[in-house]
């Protein structure tokens, strides 16, 4: 049997950036005096909440692409990275029921390239009109010394809002017995790119061989490994709004980095665990094709991609729209697996 890779085998640490979140998180809080009303939320949701002073709530998400910026950059195809770093702020908020308005971007480079900076804006904009929102600007960075020539970076930032704290899902209504359904992702998204990097040996310094492995075609995808692992994330926005006209929305959970295990604790509230049935939704290809060329461990799959879901919604409701893949169960957060 070939050696198993591992995320930690990526150069990707979990367990330290948890550690690293724990240090700072009491410092981080210390600074909550300066709003002058009241905050809602904590450190590690997948947002940060607010009342405002007219009763309403506002919220706040921040977040970038990862290193499928390394693909985007070898495969000189930039048109569609602005779709996920618009997804995965914009996904953030509307999980806690709040409804995006607001878009900023930043954009760090070696060298300010303008038809490359055209095609990366051309994508956030298309990100924001599926999510509703306004871009209202950003920040462009010419950064030589700190990025090679053809490298950039970005970082997106949302804000949102709510009519007030009862329009909130922030899981205090999640209680044993109630559905969890699952609505499908457009494969990896932006998350676990380093592991895939390291299993499919995608490397910035040998641009010539990376190329050549990104159009190989494989029999289970049905277009080249790059296409495929450039496709852009889902904006769940409009759909998110469309379930809770219809039904009673008890809590949302954006699978990003940490997978199916990590990210469904950040809802869940005391006294609550999560069974989830493997084999209950379709899974794509691509992660069976990770899988298996890297021989890289159940566990791993789980806590470091979606496995072909990307919004999980928890109601005592069912849910047309989704399958139905696990329940809420008595526990102390934990999430199960069932195969």
């Amino acid at each position: 049997m070939s050696k198993q890779t591992t995320y930690t085998d990526s150069g990707v640490d979990i367990e330290a950036g948890d550690r690293a979140v724990d240090l700072i998180k009491k410092k981080v809080q210390e600074t909550f005096k300066y709003y002058p009303g009241k905050i809602l939320s904590g450190i590690g949701g997948f947002s940060g909440v607010v009342e405002l002073s007219d009763g309403r709530v506002m919220g706040a998400s921040t977040d970038g692409v990862g290193t499928k910026l390394v693909l985007a950059i070898i495969m000189d195809k930039h048109d569609t990275i602005g779709i996920d770093l618009v997804a995965m702020s914009v996904n953030d908020l509307i999980v806690a029921g709040i409804t995006p308005a607001i878009f900023l971007d930043y954009i760090a480079q070696g060298k300010q390239i303008p038809g490359r900076t055209k095609a990366i804006i051309d994508g956030i904009v298309e990100g924001c009109q599926m999510a509703e929102v306004a871009l209202l600007g950003g920040e462009m960075a010419e950064m030589p010394g700190l990025y090679k020539e053809n490298d950039y970076d970005l970082a997106g930032f949302t804000v949102g809002f709510a009519p007030s704290q009862k329009d909130l899902i922030l899981g205090e209504d999640i209680k044993p017995g109630m559905k969890v359904f699952g609505f499908a992702s457009s494969g990896i998204h932006s998350n676990g790119y380093s592991l895939v990097r390291k299993v499919f040996d995608i490397d910035l310094n040998n641009p010539k061989k990376t190329r050549e492995i990104l159009n190989t075609h494989h029999e289970s995808l049905e277009k080249t490994l790059g296409e495929e692992l450039l496709e852009p994330t889902i904006i769940y926005v409009k759909q998110a709004k469309e379930l809770l006209s219809k039904y009673k929305i008890a809590g949302f959970v954006h699978i990003t980095g940490g997978g199916l295990i990590e990210n469904p604790p950040r809802i869940l509230p005391k006294g609550c665990g999560m069974n989830i049935k493997w084999g209950s939704w379709p899974v794509p290809p691509i992660f069976d094709l990770i899988e298996k060329t890297g021989n890289v461990p159940k566990e791993d799959m789980m806590k470091t991609f979606n496995n072909g879901v990307g919004l999980l919604a928890i109601s005592a409701d069912d849910i047309e729209e989704g399958h139905l893949i696990g329940e809420i169960i008595e526990g102390g957060g934990e999430i199960n697996i069932i195969r």
